[in-house]
């Protein structure tokens, strides 16, 4: 996982640390490690964040007074990342559920994203997740528009052991959640988790769905699901479905498969929402909360 990032993080450290770099030379390496991390999926506003950070604090840093000048530049790198993940807060979904549980409430959650992303599966392996810390939940079938989608939704629910509520294809897909919501409230159920059409961002038809089905469930949380591997796409998806609907949080899925790692320092940055949970393989158990700290290590080295 993000391997090619990891090697430019890496060669940042030996250029900075091998020579005490000061003004043009300095400014020189800088420039060339803003492109690297543009190459990896990093947003052109993000890696010039990150560049003019580093400028700023390593400036009037003496490298070579240190017994561990790798070591120092590296908690500065740690430093400015953190500062673009943690950018946007944090958001727990299983805090909103237990919240949600006291009050006597579900917690209703949509997820929208385009198809392909990750979107259907990630709903199941947080439904196996809240299940397995004693919580019930059910799933709706609110994209009743691409074909084979219910069945998808339904096997996952039969693997898993939780209800799907479902329409007929071509069928209101706010009619659905809405039904599901009001099965949740009548039966105790802690989470309604609603699975909607994958909107291609051009389809105006279909983020008017999508927008309905807000209005209709007041959703307590919109999930935005999106795939680690699609580069800077990801961070374009985000910004579409922010226009349409409040997005307030985002799961980054696949994110085991991504050898760059630019979406998982971008996303939360650009979108100004927190990625709360990643995508770490493809079992129901391979979906974790995203901690910015494990992210930087990965990426950065070290403890």
């Amino acid at each position: 996982m993000f391997d090619k990032l990891r090697a430019q993080f890496s060669n940042f450290y030996d250029r900075v640390t091998k020579t005490e770099l000061q003004g043009k030379d300095l400014d020189k390496v800088l420039d060339e490690f803003q492109l690297s991390l543009v190459e990896n999926d990093v947003a052109v506003s993000v890696a010039d964040y990150v560049a003019t950070e580093l400028k700023e604090k390593l400036k009037d840093v003496q490298i070579a007074r240190f017994s561990d000048p790798r070591g120092r530049v590296k908690a500065i790198l740690s430093e400015v990342l953190l500062s673009v993940l943690d950018r946007a807060g944090r958001l727990d979904i299983f805090e909103l559920v237990e919240a949600k549980k006291k009050a006597g409430e579900p917690a209703i959650i949509v997820f929208v994203g385009i198809n392909g992303t990750g979107k259907t599966t990630s709903i199941a392996k947080l439904a196996h997740i809240l299940q397995r810390k004693g919580r019930t939940c059910i799933l709706a079938a609110s994209d009743t528009y691409r074909s084979g989608s219910i069945e998808q939704l339904e096997e996952h629910a039969r693997r898993i052991g939780v209800r799907l509520i479902k329409h007929q294809y071509g069928a209101d897909p706010a009619a659905v959640a809405f039904d599901a919501v009001n099965y949740a409230r009548a039966h105790g159920i802690n989470a309604v988790l609603i699975d909607t059409a994958g909107r291609m961002q051009t389809n105006q038809n279909l983020l008017e769905e999508m927008r309905k089905i807000v209005r209709v469930t007041k959703p307590d949380l919109t999930i935005l699901v999106v795939d680690a591997l699609t580069g800077n796409d990801a961070v374009e998806q985000g910004k579409v479905f922010s226009q349409a609907v409040k997005i307030d949080g985002i799961i980054l899925a696949k994110l085991d498969a991504d050898v760059k790692g630019g979406n998982a320092i971008s996303l939360s940055y650009i979108m100004g929402r927190p990625v709360t949970l990643v995508g770490t393989g493809q079992g129901y158990d391979d979906l974790e909360p995203f901690q910015p700290q494990t992210i930087v290590r990965n990426l950065v080295g070290g403890d």
